[in-house]
């Protein structure tokens, strides 16, 4: 029979303990991109999704020779998957995005109830719906006129659903009918109601894949971590043969169409070579990189150095920087942040600036409004004499091209249990715990440690600030709450007046 993934022996058996590991309970495979595998004289092939954690155990001491799949094309990848009567189905997943103004508020409590955006501490999480209907009611009024200003709703509903239509045809094209979904995390349609239609359509072999190019605890991971949760209460679903590409900035195609889309923008101005390449990604909380192991920023920065490499390619070398945007809240984000670089790029006599929104594949708030309104504006304020964006990759034909490439690449895997070369972020691993799926794609570490507890009881710094800050904002929530309804434990205690 043939295999379907490589396994590195040298790293394999002496960085997955698999006793300790949540294999054999969890419903959900991860898969990333099947090509640009690094050379090794052996491979070692599991198989099987529904396989035990002996017979896993009893295929990493088996080593066979066999050809590694790289830079392998569709076309051969075709060649392996025996599609026959099986229904194939894609899910994309993404953010999601009020489409009304009236959707703000829902949106943004759904927001800010996850708690894969805000991390409280476990004795503080009951107040995680409070704390968002809190937030979402005075961010609203703020939020609302920035929607209003890109034309009273976010797109990107409407993007992802050309992309899901692109994606199918590509995949057409290459002789692999599927019917692709959307799944939203946080608005219409939910992932949920998705997950509902696949059902219906009797999908057979599903590939989710999110569209969020780099992994993270806040994007990728909370889709995820919910997808999890749906397939664990649903044998449909449990049997059903999947997969998943968690993350895919490193593929060739992703790469050369952002290139593309980038030379396209530089040659408008009057000397492209002049031209500052300013890269901004959505930012995250500094604590979910250096506490939770979040690889975003790892992953992050090595998808521009792949970008910039394509341009070096095509003899633009450019000077280049990369800057975090979107904080929100008193903590410490991922830095350097995107405001401040703008303004430190003019103190330095930058007089050309070319933004790219690295992070995102579709057009949204945060680049129709954060950055063609508000950083535009900063940047020539602060003497940036000339600016340029690079739109969103939205369906460009090289993306979707690359997606449906990507789909196909992962059909031989299927319904199969195995792990590949952990150090290039090629992992497929099962989603039972969020810690050994970030370690596994974390490149600065040299093994997996064991899980660590974060976030949890104030044992770590940020924690412990968390803590103080939570604790003091409950209180004066509960305050403000029973001074506006008269009603409450104060007021039953005697501590306020009842009202008459």
């Amino acid at each position: 029979m043939a295999s379907a993934f490589t396994i590195d022996r040298g790293i394999i058996p002496s960085r997955i303990n698999l006793k300790n590991s949540n294999l054999k309970s969890s419903p959900l495979l991860l898969h990333s991109r099947a090509t640009s595998f690094a050379p090794t004289p052996k491979s070692l092939h599991t198989h099987l999704l529904k396989c035990s954690l002996g017979e896993m155990e009893a295929a990493a001491a088996t080593m066979v020779d066999a050809p590694l799949l790289s830079r392998s094309t569709s076309g051969e990848i075709r060649e392996m998957v025996d599609i026959g009567d099986e229904k194939i189905g894609v899910l994309l997943l993404n953010l999601g995005g009020p489409e009304t103004l009236d959707d703000v508020q829902p949106f943004l409590f759904n927001l800010f109830a996850d708690p894969d955006i805000i991390r409280l501490p476990r004795l503080f999480r009951f107040l995680q719906k409070p704390l968002a209907q809190f937030i979402s009611v005075a961010r609203a009024p703020k939020s609302k006129e920035g929607y209003a200003s890109i034309g009273g709703g976010s797109p990107l509903r409407r993007i992802t659903d050309d992309q899901a239509e692109e994606l199918r045809k590509a995949l057409s094209l290459k002789d692999v009918p599927a019917k692709v979904y959307v799944g939203m995390r946080y608005w219409h349609p939910f992932t949920e109601e998705a997950i509902d239609q696949i059902k219906r359509d009797g999908i057979t072999k599903l590939v989710v894949l999110p569209l969020y190019p780099q992994f993270s605890i806040s994007t990728s991971g909370s889709s995820l971590r919910l997808l999890e949760s749906i397939f664990r209460e649903d044998e449909y679903l449990v049997n059903m043969q999947h997969t998943v590409i968690p993350s895919w900035y490193q593929r060739e195609g992703y790469i050369k169409a952002m290139a593309d889309l980038i030379q396209k923008e530089l040659i408008k101005f009057d000397r492209p070579e002049k031209v500052m390449i300013f890269f901004s990604a959505h930012g995250v909380p500094l604590a979910y990189v250096e506490e939770a192991g979040d690889p975003y920023k790892a992953e992050m920065e090595e998808c521009v150095d792949l970008i910039m490499e394509e341009l070096e390619k095509r003899r633009m070398n450019n000077a280049y920087t990369l800057a975090y945007q979107s904080r929100v809240g008193p903590v410490e984000w991922l830095k350097p942040y995107t405001d401040d670089t703008i303004i430190e790029l003019g103190k330095r006599g930058v007089k050309s600036l070319l933004a790219v929104p690295i992070s995102f594949v579709s057009e949204h708030i945060e680049t129709l409004e954060e950055i063609d309104v508000e950083y535009k504006e900063l940047a020539l304020e602060s003497g940036i004499e000339k600016w340029g964006r690079v739109p969103a990759l939205g369906c460009e034909p090289t993306f979707i091209t690359d997606l449906a490439d990507a789909v196909i690449e992962s059909l031989p895997y299927v319904g199969a249990m195995a792990v590949s070369n952990i150090e290039a972020r090629q992992s497929l691993v099962p989603l039972g715990s969020v810690e050994e799926l970030l370690a596994a794609y974390d490149s600065k570490r040299k093994e997996l440690p064991p899980p660590i507890t974060v976030w949890e009881w104030g044992w770590t710094k940020s924690a412990e600030t968390w803590n103080g800050r939570v604790a003091m904002l409950a209180v004066f929530v509960l305050l403000v709450f029973e001074v506006t309804t008269g009603e409450g434990f104060l007021h039953q205690w005697g501590i306020l007046p009842l009202s008459h």
